[in-house]
């Protein structure tokens, strides 16, 4: 499952209350996880690199850009892209919109495991260069293994049923080959087989052709003229 959302709308709502270097601490009210309830918070912007930037929220929030992590017992991976921590680290706006969903995310978490029917195996949340939010979820509905066992044998009864099939089909081709090989054996037999046929005349001519006439089948010539004697 994917979710995506992005940033708008958000009222500048922030104090500078310091100033050391470039980066500037503002105090502002970050919107929670909870409807309608907001907190007070510092945020600092103003870094002169992404590096320095990334371990500052990286100090508040140790989740995000550090690969896989834990989260109600989920491997989770909170991932913010590079282009997007430069726009944030010198606007106030982006850096509130950012660090109110990076603070969010453990709640949300908890919120997914809790209104999951099944197992999660997976969460990963992604800040993309232009602010989008993309959240995908990876589960099952048979934690126990039951549903795949059940899976797994169905597939082997259905693999060996299709294997019986085919060596079925394969005995029988063999049987046809076999039969069809006999049947030929038995034409040539029957191609190979000696005869002896002989006549008496007093014409060769006639007599031959009267031979020929009898093996393949035909009549003599009605001008033959002979004796056949046994």
């Amino acid at each position: 499952m994917e979710i995506t959302n992005n940033y708008s709308d958000y009222g500048k709502g922030y104090t500078n209350t310091a100033k050391e270097g470039n980066v500037i601490t503002s105090t502002v009210e970050l919107k929670t996880s909870k409807p309608g309830v907001t907190k007070t918070e510092q945020i600092k912007t103003g870094y002169s690199n992404v590096n320095d930037y990334s371990k500052y929220l990286q100090g508040k929030y140790s989740y995000m850009n550090t690969g896989t992590t834990s989260m109600q017992g989920v491997p989770t991976t909170v991932s913010v892209s590079g282009a997007f921590l430069k726009k944030c680290m010198d606007d106030p706006e982006k850096a509130k919109y950012l660090e109110e969903n990076l603070a969010a995310i453990p709640d949300c978490a908890k919120s997914a495991v809790a209104g999951c029917r099944g197992t999660l195996t997976n969460l990963s949340y992604s800040v993309d260069a232009n602010g989008n939010i993309s959240v995908a979820i990876s589960g099952t509905s048979d934690p126990d293994g039951k549903i795949a066992k059940e899976n797994a044998e169905r597939r082997a009864k259905e693999k060996k049923e299709q294997e019986e099939k085919a060596a079925k089909r394969r005995e029988e081709k063999k049987a046809e080959e076999e039969k069809a090989a006999e049947r030929r054996a038995e034409r040539k037999d029957r191609m190979e087989g000696t005869f002896t046929v002989s006549a008496t005349g007093t014409d060769v001519k006639s007599v031959t052709q009267s031979l020929v006439a009898t093996l393949s089948g035909t009549s003599a010539p009605t001008w033959a003229s002979f004796d056949i004697k046994a």
